[in-house]
């Protein structure tokens, strides 16, 4: 069907209302890092009356970003991996095995889903600290037991995800390797894995933004030391003055590493998360 010339400017006008609308906030948050303080403290302007870059130069010294940067890259990359190696595993395994237990399964993995993460935070937060006084282990204000935190909400999707995506391979190919004399495990790796690195890619993504932004067990399971950026970033407001543009200008720069790692996975994310939808 040919599209009319009304609906050809109704989806212009749309997609451009639906631009401004995200990329509103973003200007506002780069310029107001830009700003001198003064001026983010007063009237809102949609131009700064000085640009400086001091916000961010000096956003490095008001707290130790640099330190929350580190864990935050350590524990979302250490999550996502994690959760990847052991999803891909399982999905394989609900997927081209029939077993006693695998509809329970995978709809008991699904249905962790459901239940919000503060109903965890508690149970979680009293297994750490008895667990740390009877055996020594510190899980409790570290970033092992943080990485542990993400791994019960981001696991069970991504092997639901990866099951879907698994699905959608034909099991021709596991047949023809199977006449070649390969076992499960080379199968998996020579023959899945490779054809399902879209779906791979998509699910490591979704763990690694899932850590990256979370707030709330970040804000109970860490100390000073271990402290991500999420939290952090909540180091600008003290108690006699909120630094609005280096809060800003440190927002600006903890989004780089994300914005880039989607660009540069972007084609893969988006194959990952449609092939697993269409068998």
């Amino acid at each position: 069907m040919r599209e009319s010339t009304g609906e050809r400017w109704a989806r212009r006008v749309v997609l451009g209302l639906l631009t401004l609308f995200v990329l509103a906030p973003l200007y506002v948050m780069v310029s107001s890092g830009l700003k001198p303080l003064r001026d983010v403290q007063g009237a809102f302007t949609w131009l700064p009356s000085r640009v400086t870059f001091e916000p961010f130069v000096e956003m490095w010294q008001t707290v130790p970003l640099g330190r929350y940067l580190v864990n935050s890259l350590l524990v979302a990359s250490s999550a996502a991996l994690v959760s990847v190696a052991i999803a891909i595993f399982a999905a394989f395994a609900i997927s081209r095995y029939r077993f006693r237990g695998r509809q329970l399964f995978s709809v008991t993995v699904l249905s962790t889903q459901m239940f919000p993460g503060i109903l965890f935070l508690l149970p979680l937060f009293l297994i750490y600290v008895n667990l740390g006084n009877a055996t020594g282990i510190e899980l409790y204000a570290s970033r092992l037991g943080l990485t542990i935190t993400y791994l019960t909400f981001s696991l069970p999707f991504s092997i639901w995800m990866l099951v879907g995506y698994f699905d959608s391979i034909p099991r021709g190919l596991d047949e023809a390797a199977q006449v070649d004399g390969a076992g499960p495990l080379r199968t998996l790796f020579q023959v899945i894995l490779p054809t399902a690195v879209p779906g791979i890619v998509a699910v490591t993504v979704y763990a690694f933004m899932t850590a990256w932004g979370e707030v709330l067990f970040a804000s109970v399971m860490t100390d000073e030391h271990s402290r991500t950026l999420a939290v952090g970033l909540q180091g600008y407001a003290t108690q006699y003055n909120v630094y609005w543009n280096q809060a800003m200008a440190a927002s600006v720069v903890v989004s780089v590493p994300v914005v880039v790692g989607f660009l540069a996975l972007q084609r893969y994310f988006v194959a990952g998360l449609t092939a697993g939808a269409v068998k």
